[in-house]
């Protein structure tokens, strides 16, 4: 039974059967799809430190944005690195996808390596985005995983994939 639906959000309650035959209601949070990308240039990469209003804080990520519909994620990934960063990419490396927290939402979240960077003059933020471009190195970034200073987990599955 759906219990909200927004503009790209519902949630839902379903009884499931589980594998051992328990019957239990759980709530779904159904938020679409999403893209990740990183972005690299040389031995660096450019991450956002952007503010999240749920968690009251300034964390660092990678650029990201939610797939509108009819548009394939490589689109998204295109347009949402424009709308971010004001820089466009030669190419994209798919880098496959993940399920960020699969205990309560299906959303999917596909990755992507994006390479050769230029300035884009198309360049246009949501007014709800207080965003900061940062350039870190890429040993930088994984000590900032291993540190906790980069707890947003999209892009630590990301860096993950497209560094190693």
């Amino acid at each position: 039974m759906e219990i909200y639906r927004g503009k790209r959000l519902s949630i839902e309650t379903r009884e499931f059967t589980l594998p051992n035959g328990t019957k239990k209601e759980r709530v779904i949070v159904r938020p679409g799809g999403a893209v990740a990308i990183l972005p690299l240039e040389g031995d660096d990469c450019y991450l956002l430190r952007q503010y999240r209003f749920a968690v009251d804080d300034y964390i660092y990520e990678a650029p990201a944005g939610t797939i509108d519909e009819g548009e394939e994620p490589h689109e998204t990934a295109y347009r949402e690195l424009i709308e971010e960063t004001g820089m466009k990419a030669e190419t994209f490396v798919p880098k496959g996808w993940i399920y960020p927290s699969p205990g309560y939402t299906d959303e999917r979240i596909w990755l992507y390596l994006a390479e050769g960077l230029s300035p884009c003059s198309d360049y246009s933020m949501d007014d709800d985005e207080v965003i900061e471009v940062v350039r870190i190195p890429v040993g930088d970034v994984k000590a900032m995983i291993a540190d906790g200073r980069i707890v947003d987990a999209k892009t630590i599955c990301l860096v993950c994939r497209c560094l190693g």
